[in-house]
């Protein structure tokens, strides 16, 4: 049976990941500026300041894995992994596989490239399946691999 291919624009993004990553973010910030008042008074405002600059700087890395998505769109794919961004047309896309256990799906491109798309959660068991499944529609009918 075949999956439908989805209207575009679409953004596939984790919601268990971006509530983790955004809610502890917060929590290390509100932490480290309470602990930033309250500390003992031995400890000076560069102290105080360094305290609030460490837990911001760990709430930024975790914004990093909480913004992953993919987004699709008329000319191609976006991936916005942690670190890097990569867009890629529809023409240079090959396949897309999920394997039962993989952290997320892998895309091949017709360079011999394979990346992960960690906008796409394998732990969102059914959501991911949906993703790939629907991002593999879009593939089939844009991209390299289409059957005419």
């Amino acid at each position: 049976m075949s999956q439908p291919t989805p209207p575009l624009p679409i953004t596939w993004r984790p919601r268990r990941a971006r509530i983790v990553a955004y809610g502890f973010a917060v929590l290390i910030v509100l932490g480290a500026v309470v602990m930033a008042v309250l500390i003992a008074a031995p400890f000076k405002l560069p102290d105080r300041v360094a305290i609030v600059a460490f837990g911001c700087a760990v709430a930024y890395v975790l914004h990093l894995l909480g913004r992953v998505r993919v987004e699709a769109d008329e000319e191609g794919i976006t991936i916005v992994n942690a670190v890097r961004t990569h867009r890629y047309s529809w023409p240079e896309i090959l396949d897309i596989t999920l394997l039962v256990g993989d952290p997320w799906p892998r895309i091949d491109f017709s360079d011999g490239r394979t990346i992960g798309a960690m906008g796409i959660q394998g732990s969102e068991k059914a959501r991911a399946r949906r993703a790939t499944a629907e991002l593999e529609a879009l593939i089939r009918e844009r991209g390299e691999a289409r059957e005419e």
